[in-house]
């Protein structure tokens, strides 16, 4: 089995097809965020602050940090950032960004192993971000696009997916530490996404044996209940072979799909988490009634 380990300075966390779906939380990013984008800008991260705590409260592993903000000092930024949050929590990071100075930025003062995103499969990318990884020892999130753009057709970005996992061979980093983006399309809009999004998922567990990643909401966009069909997602993605992916765990509906799945998976020993997460709580007194009949009868026995 194909593990990524990925870590904080005190705790690691694993993707790996034997192991709990990872969550990593994506609101720590200013896109389509104003209010956000203009606070980080001007140096003020409270709204990062409190959206990392409420991310793990509500059951991210991993974080992703992300601070692409328009005509911004971007490198500065995630830098910081990254700082703030790993003094928040020993939950591990992604550090998310198109600009690979902001990259370096966020990798040069990280502790641990960061998970980076990302790298595409065009060739002008993959010689800049490439060393990078293997300069810091992190892990990354190869997306399977390259200078031809995004193939509707799922083997077209599968045998994107392989030429970035051999490219990073060539620089000595190994296919554990790569988590592919197959590229999650939206359905309302392409009937045969789904499909076709399973049957790369599949293909990459089976004969690329690469862990694997995506932004979840991309698949709902533009449809109402996008949370209902996030979830349903989730689920048939990880009984694909799918172990990780970029969402939002305040949502309710997705955080039930992906608890559910690791239960169907197997991921979930005695649906524990299910039970503890779910269960509701014995009626007020029905509780001490249980329990001074159980001592009750300890004494009948004695």
């Amino acid at each position: 089995m194909t593990h990524t380990v990925v870590s904080s300075a005190t705790k690691e966390v694993i993707i790996g097809f034997d192991q709990p779906f990872v969550i990593i939380g994506e609101r720590i990013n200013p896109t389509g965020r104003k209010l956000l984008a203009a606070e980080m800008a001007e140096g003020d991260y409270s709204r990062v602050e409190s959206d990392a705590l409420a991310q793990i409260a509500a059951g991210a592993q991993m974080l992703d940090v992300n601070a692409g903000i328009p005509l911004a000092d971007e490198p500065k930024i995630l830098a910081e950032c990254v700082q703030l949050v790993q003094r928040l929590t020993d939950a591990p990071l992604s550090i998310d960004s198109s600009i690979v100075a902001a990259l370096e930025a966020g990798l040069s003062v990280y502790q641990g192993k960061a998970l980076v995103n990302s790298v595409t499969g065009e060739e002008e990318r993959l010689e800049v971000v490439l060393p990078l990884i293997k300069k810091y020892g992190a892990a990354v999130v190869a997306i399977s696009n390259d200078e031809t753009g995004i193939s509707e057709d799922p083997d077209v970005r599968f045998e994107v997916a392989k030429k970035i996992v051999e490219r990073a061979q060539d620089f000595g980093i190994p296919k554990a530490d790569i988590v592919v983006d197959p590229l999650v399309m939206p359905v309302g809009a392409l009937n045969d996404a789904g499909r076709k999004v399973l049957h790369l998922i599949r293909r990459l567990r089976e004969e690329l044996g690469v862990n694997t990643t995506c932004g979840a909401s991309n698949f709902s966009f533009g449809l109402p209940n996008r949370h209902g069909m996030n979830a349903s997602f989730l689920a048939m993605a990880m009984g694909a072979g799918m172990t990780s992916a970029i969402t939002n765990p305040l949502h309710d509906p997705e955080m039930q799909g992906i608890m559910g799945g690791n239960v169907v998976m197997g991921h979930d020993p005695n649906c524990a988490r299910w039970i503890k997460k779910f269960r509701e709580p014995a009626p007020e007194g029905e509780e001490g009634d249980a329990r001074r009949s159980r001592e009750g009868r300890r004494r009948r026995r004695g």
